[in-house]
């Protein structure tokens, strides 16, 4: 397509090089009009006219053809009717066309594109024709096929580096959008293991503990009334947790750029708190963890403890463990469940393990899940701390 907003800035970086090219050849050929007659200096206004439209037709390619085309055939009517000899020929036209020609190749639709290039090789064909009636004072041989020759060659050379050019940016547009549409789908990725890890994890505890609620909220009143602040405190933790997300989403949330290891720790024993039951905790963090895998750490755990909580039957233990070993952060989450619950809390939607494993190999780790050795289920993950 025709760049008609290309700016100005742009414009002279990209076509300096053309500029100085064009300005060589205008000043070579008034050095060589000295001492002829006046009226031959009337090819300049038009040669100048032709030179700046070439330097800026990229940001209207069919334009600057149509007016270089009018421009070069009124200069040479214009002379041939003034009986004036254009000495040595006029090189401008032919270079300023084809650099015309070949932008114009490149940008334009190929309609206009065809339509443009014809109207600047007949607009030289007419100089040449006319410089070699007044050149030979005769209607006889003009040379036609040396003519033709000569334009199929020279503008062949230019619409060969538009169409050049023209796959270059065609391949380039291609590989861009492949990029940009991989970019989109990592984020939407992310942002799937980001909902399904924050908003699974709060909302199953809440649900856990809602129904053990009810279950004995007829036997044991007073235990029931227990559970109320653990579910209200996890329905103000999954509200912090989305309006950290939606934040980040907005670029308003700023990145944490600093946890320590106690930090860490703390966090991980809030997570296992909030999601209740038999869980035994052990964290063993001698080496420093980096904000960003401390992050995915705390995701890992509270993915591993819903998964536990909504899909195994019969649990009486899950154990926690995490700890720094062989220059990695080992994550192990195992239950002693006996088998699947039929119809796990809130539904299975299949994705939990997925964007486990995903999260772990972005950070270059490795990740097993599968059923234990004593039954139940065990999820181990290693993130490596040098990232």
């Amino acid at each position: 397509m025709e760049n008609r907003y290309l700016g100005w800035r742009t414009l002279a970086r990209r076509q300096w090089p053309l500029a100085a090219a064009l300005f060589v050849i205008i000043a070579g050929e008034m050095v060589s009009w000295r001492g002829l007659e006046p009226g031959v200096w009337l090819q300049l206004p038009a040669d100048l006219v032709v030179a700046v439209l070439a330097v800026v037709s990229p940001r209207r390619p069919f334009d600057a053809a149509l007016a270089a085309s009018i421009a070069t055939a009124g200069s040479a009517l214009l002379l041939h009717g003034l009986h004036l000899i254009r000495i040595g020929g006029d090189f401008v036209p032919l270079a300023a066309g084809m650099a015309i020609t070949a932008i114009l190749v490149r940008q334009a639709p190929r309609g206009r594109a065809v339509i443009g290039t014809i109207l600047l090789v007949v607009a030289w064909g007419i100089t040449q024709y006319l410089d070699r009636m007044n050149y030979l004072n005769a209607a006889g041989d003009y040379g036609l096929p040396n003519l033709i020759a000569v334009a199929t060659v020279l503008f062949g050379i230019a619409i060969g580096t538009g169409l050049y050019f023209r796959a270059r940016d065609r391949e380039r547009r291609k590989s861009e959008e492949a990029s940009v549409a991989a970019a989109q789908q990592a984020e939407r990725l992310a942002l799937a293991r980001e909902l399904h890890d924050v908003v699974a994890h709060y909302v199953t505890g809440i649900v856990v503990h809602s129904q053990a609620a009810e279950a004995i909220v007829d036997q044991n009143p007073d235990a029931a009334r227990q559970v109320l602040p653990i579910i209200t405190a996890s329905g103000h933790e999954a509200l912090a947790a989305m309006r950290r997300l939606v934040g980040t989403l907005r670029g308003t949330e700023a990145t944490p750029t600093s946890r320590d290891n106690d930090e860490l720790a703390a966090q991980i024993r809030r997570t296992v708190e909030q999601v209740g039951g038999p869980v035994r905790l052990d964290v063993q963090l001698s080496e420093a963890v980096p904000p960003e895998l401390a992050q995915s750490v705390i995701r890992l755990v509270q993915e591993s403890l819903t998964n536990a909580r909504k899909h195994a039957a019969g649990v009486s233990r899950i154990d926690v463990d995490v700890r720094t070993v062989d220059g990695c952060v080992r994550v192990r989450v195992a239950d002693d469940g006996t088998g699947q619950l039929a119809a796990p809390v809130g539904g299975s939607g299949g994705f939990g393990l997925v964007g486990m494993r995903e999260r772990v190999e972005l950070l270059g780790g490795q990740f097993s899940a599968g059923p234990g050795g004593d039954g139940g289920w065990t999820v181990v993950a290693r993130l490596p701390l040098g990232g």
